[in-house]
């Protein structure tokens, strides 16, 4: 029997589950998600969000608030009469009195094996820490931060050169299955959960655009994975000629010398330990190009510095 759920999100890694949900059967009586932000070229037109778009395709009512803390927004949300609520990168804290709202309670689907990071960049911070795999986790939610008993966990390997827009994309659609799979046991009474481990916590800060800068000064490794972990967004980047470059694809090169040089005419640039190979890359306002096709525009020969 189908449940009815409050879904709340807002990205374009909570859009899968929405569509997967609807076509499942399942009562969605509205969608929550941050409301629009000026975009476009000149950053004067309102953007919907992701999961806004989609919900506006699929005929469901959406609503933008931006607190759940004031009685109004609660009581708004609990008339929706929900059995649960679906929550995936949606942006806002859920106060209690929203969490104890629908009768089985909100289930938050998280990017990564709880209680390694936790909070707001899970799929960025395991790639850039050199972590040899990830995953999904279905959680019951409570008041902390991603502190919620777990349900439901599927793990992934991270290979040493993906990048977080991949494995973005790939941990969405195994979070989808797994939150549907969670909310079919739900209905039959059957899902049990664990609670999290006091071990292993660690926390997942937004990205801060002061860590995007390349530091050659590291291990190739560390600088590997720092690039592949921001890619494609925000980015790690360098300068050269007074030009910022945003590298998106790296491997491991061949050689070593003075941190931050080229050794070669192939963009393999020398790290504290060893070198990496840049494969791909994208000047700013431009877009993403092969390292032969950018060496065409750019030369970069052997002993150029980059700052």
């Amino acid at each position: 029997m189908p449940l009815r759920l409050i879904f709340m999100g807002t990205p374009d890694f909570s859009v899968p589950l929405l569509l997967e949900l609807h076509g499942q059967g399942h009562d969605i009586a509205a969608v929550y998600t941050r409301a629009a932000k000026p975009g476009g070229r000149r950053g004067l037109e309102l953007q919907p969000s992701p999961v806004e778009r989609e919900a506006n395709r699929l005929g469901i009512p959406v609503l933008t608030p931006k607190s759940l803390k004031g009685a109004d927004e609660q009581a708004a949300f609990a008339a929706h009469g929900a059995d649960a609520a679906v929550v995936v990168a949606y942006g806002l804290i859920l106060p209690k009195p929203i969490l104890d709202a629908p009768r089985l309670g909100c289930f938050n689907l998280h990017a990564s094996l709880l209680p390694r990071w936790r909070g707001a960049a899970p799929i960025h911070r395991a790639i850039m820490a050199g972590d040899a795999e990830t995953g999904v986790t279905v959680m019951k939610m409570d008041e902390g931060l991603d502190t919620g008993d777990m349900a439901l966990i599927e793990r992934v390997s991270i290979p040493e050169n993906m990048i977080t827009g991949l494995m973005h994309n790939t941990l969405s659609q195994i979070g989808s299955g797994l939150m549907v799979r969670a909310l079919s046991e739900l209905e039959r009474g059957t899902l049990q959960f664990t609670p999290q481990p006091a071990e292993g916590v660690t926390y997942a800060a937004k990205i801060d655009k002061a860590e995007t800068r390349i530091d050659w000064r590291k291990p190739w490794a560390e600088v590997h994975n720092h690039i592949r972990g921001l890619s494609p967004f925000p980015g790690a980047w360098f300068e050269f000629n007074g030009e910022r470059v945003k590298v998106l694809f790296t491997t491991k090169g061949i050689g070593s010398g003075a941190q931050g040089t080229a050794l070669d005419d192939n963009l393999t640039i020398a790290c504290a330990e060893g070198s990496i190979r840049i494969l791909e890359l994208q000047k700013a306002g431009g877009r993403p190009m092969r390292a032969e096709d950018f060496l065409h525009g750019t030369p970069l020969d052997a002993g150029a510095a980059l700052n």
